[in-house]
C-alpha cells in the first residue's frame, strides 16, 4: 500500500466519519453541533483535495480508489443517522434519506457481487454532483441544528405568548429570538430542498449503475 498526501487524506476523511457521531456523545450542545459541522465541512472540503491532487501528481493507487468511496458513503450513512436521530423524524426529511441510505446500500451490494467486473459501475460525473449535493445538504442540516440549539436557549424559561410577541415584534428582541429564527427556517428549508434534490439524483444515478449491471446478473 503507498501512503501518499491523497492516501492520508482520505483515511482521515474515513476516520471523521465515526467521529461527527462522537461528538455528540462527548460534548453538550450546542458544541457537538458546531464541532460536528466543522468536522464534517473539513472532511467534505478534503473530498476534493486528495482527488485534484492524486490526478495532478499522478499519485492514484488502487488503496485510494478504494476507500475513497468508502469515505463518502460513511460520511454520508453515519451524519444522515445523526441528524435523523435528533431531530424530529419529520416525513419531509426521513424519505429522502431513506432514498439515500438504501441506493447507498443496493449499489454497494451490487459491487460487491460483480466481483472483478465491478468496474463496469465508475463513477460518473453525476454521481459526483450527487455527491456534493449530499454534502452540502447535510451541512446546511448541521447548521439548521445550531440555530435551532441557540434559538431553545435563549427562549428558556419565557411562555409561548411571549415569544410570539418578539417574533411579531410587539417586544423588544433582547436575545436575538428574530434572527435565531430566521436562520433556522432557512437553513432547514434550504437543507431539505437540498436533501431531496440529492435523493433524486441519487435515485437516477442508482438506476444508471442497475442498467449497467444488468447484462451481468442475467442467467
Amino acid at each position: 500500500m503507498t501512503w501518499n498526501i491523497p492516501n492520508v487524506l482520505t483515511v482521515l476523511r474515513l476516520l471523521a466519519a465515526p467521529a461527527v457521531a462522537v461528538m455528540f456523545l462527548y460534548f453538550h450542545r450546542p458544541w457537538a453541533d458546531w464541532f460536528a459541522l466543522m468536522l464534517f465541512v473539513s472532511a467534505a472540503i478534503t473530498d476534493w483535495f486528495d482527488g485534484y491532487l492524486a490526478r495532478l501528481w499522478k499519485q492514484t493507487t488502487k488503496l485510494g480508489t478504494m476507500l475513497d468511496p468508502i469515505a463518502d458513503k460513511a460520511m454520508v450513512v453515519i451524519a444522515l443517522a445523526v441528524i435523523l436521530g435528533y431531530s424530529s423524524m419529520s416525513p419531509w426529511l426521513v424519505l429522502p434519506a431513506t432514498v439515500i441510505l438504501f441506493r447507498e446500500v443496493f449499489v454497494s451490494g451490487l459491487r460487491e457481487f460483480l466481483g472483478d467486473t465491478a468496474g463496469t459501475l465508475k463513477v460518473t460525473k453525476l454521481a459526483k454532483w450527487k455527491t456534493t449535493c449530499q454534502m452540502v445538504a447535510i451541512a446546511v442540516l448541521f447548521a439548521q441544528g445550531v440555530f435551532e440549539h441557540y434559538f431553545g436557549m435563549s427562549a428558556y424559561g419565557m411562555d409561548a405568548a411571549l415569544v410570539d410577541d418578539i417574533l411579531a415584534g410587539r417586544e423588544e428582541d433582547l436575545q436575538g429570538l428574530r434572527w435565531k429564527m430566521q436562520g433556522m427556517v432557512l437553513t432547514g428549508h434550504a437543507g431539505l430542498w437540498l436533501l431531496w434534490l440529492a435523493a433524486a439524483l441519487t435515485l437516477v444515478t442508482g438506476v444508471e449503475y442497475f442498467r449497467k449491471a444488468m447484462p451481468y446478473l442475467k442467467d
